[in-house]
């Protein structure tokens, strides 16, 4: 069956992509490695919380979604969309061989008249530099002149109830204007809104300016929290009562550290860049230190919570890691803080248990553990880390022994008392 668009890349981006081309009236077919990803698509069984199981099966039923691995399919298909993963090395390089092993795959079979476009968050230049030639080379064809090139950042908001892929408005670049025309026709069948930029660079920066913009105000009130907690000054106050101004005025929260595949990685694609031409993105990788040093300063508000209030040490004590997940009301666990939180308090020996409806279990850098019962009076120390909108605060409070709330889930009722400690 011939389909009007292939996206190329199942996950967190690919699937709901997949479900408001669905939705628009369009047939889609998602390619994915994953043969086991694959089989649970083709039943209609869905793994994006964006994308619940009974609308999944309706519109495979419908045979208007269609899952495989088999990248002859992309022969038969209108255009060919990309959301793959776009890791960094543990050096802290683009990690591009994901997509460019894709890339070389949709080449061998790209024909004539076809749009590529590139979701996937990358450094500006990705697109012409890196996919342009491969897809040249691997296909004999011209990009703007036989197939069409673009770049379109993704913008999902997992778990979000306010904003949708059909609702958040798409820019789009090409290397060309006839293949920003085809990119902003094809998403403009099914997306409320597509705003048009020059060339793919410029959109390849517009989705890293979103994210630096939110890794560097949250390193700001990250580092005011450390400096308030010297003060002896209540943070999440001094933010509430920011936020009663009407303009120039922004509200972000401090935390544990930064989570998800954006914010903690997609600035590191511009320091990156930014080497080639001999400049230094100072704000950016500032932000990054302060933002990455959070798990360790939380580690030492639950010692100092427990050494002061229940005259324990961190050794040996007891501690129930509330919400893992790196945004409430999720079960992501990519880049979550609760990661790094966790596995220092064990290496200070000690015993560390989590309670979190959304993930009933996890295995992450070495770090393996089940969902326990949410029983506070259990553990010498109840730490917020994920602030889950189904957890009675009040109650964990009250049953608790000690608190130690990361994320202001207490509210003003929990400022700072001998039971809770807070960021």
């Amino acid at each position: 069956m011939k389909r009007d668009v292939a996206i190329v890349g199942a996950g967190y981006v690919g699937l709901p992509l997949a479900r408001v081309f669905a939705e628009g009236g369009k047939t889609v077919v998602l390619v994915d490695v994953d043969e086991e990803r694959v089989e649970r698509l083709s039943r209609g069984e869905s793994y994006v919380e964006d994308v619940p199981s009974n609308v999944l099966r309706a519109f495979v039923a419908d045979d208007r979604i269609a899952a495989t691995t088999d990248y002859d399919v992309l022969r038969e298909v209108g255009a060919i969309l990309i959301s793959l993963p776009t890791p960094l090395s543990r050096q802290r390089e683009p990690d591009l061989a994901i997509l460019l092993a894709a890339t070389k795959q949709i080449a061998e079979r790209l024909q004539p008249g076809q749009l590529v476009v590139l979701e996937s968050t990358t450094y500006p230049g990705t697109t012409r530099e890196q996919l342009l030639p491969v897809l040249e080379a691997g296909s004999g064809l011209r990009a703007g002149s036989d197939f069409k090139l673009a770049f379109s950042p993704e913008r999902v908001d997992p778990g979000s109830s306010d904003w949708s892929t059909k609702t958040v408005p798409k820019v789009v670049g090409g290397v060309d204007e006839a293949s920003t025309e085809a990119a902003a026709a094809l998403y403009g069948s099914v997306i409320d809104e597509v705003h048009r930029v020059s060339s793919p660079e410029a959109a390849e920066l517009t989705k890293l300016l979103e994210n630096i913009f939110r890794s560097v105000n949250i390193a700001l009130v990250n580092e005011l929290a450390q400096l308030c907690e010297r003060m002896g000054i209540d943070v999440w106050e001094v933010i509430e009562a920011a936020a009663t101004k009407p303009f120039g005025f922004m509200s972000f929260h401090p935390g544990p550290g930064l989570g998800g595949h954006c914010i903690p990685v997609d600035p590191f694609y511009l320091t990156w860049k930014a080497r080639e031409y001999g400049f230094y993105t100072e704000f950016i990788e500032l932000a990054g230190k302060v933002n990455e040093s959070m798990p360790y300063f939380c580690r030492s508000l639950v010692s100092q919570a427990l050494n002061h209030a229940r005259e324990r040490s961190l050794k040996g004590s007891r501690i129930l890691v509330l919400g893992v997940a790196y945004k409430p009301n999720i079960s992501d666990m990519r880049e979550s803080p609760a990661i790094k939180l966790i596995a220092l308090l064990q290496n200070a020996g000690a015993q560390v248990a989590y309670h979190d409806p959304h993930v009933p279990e996890f295995r992450e850098n070495g770090v393996a553990l089940s969902s326990s019962p949410l029983e506070p009076g259990a553990y010498d120390c109840v730490v917020v880390v994920t602030d889950h909108a189904g957890i009675d605060y009040d109650a964990v409070v009250e049953q608790a022994q000690l608190v130690v709330d990361l994320r202001n889930a207490t509210g003003s009722n929990g400022r700072r008392t001998d039971k809770v400690w807070k960021l």
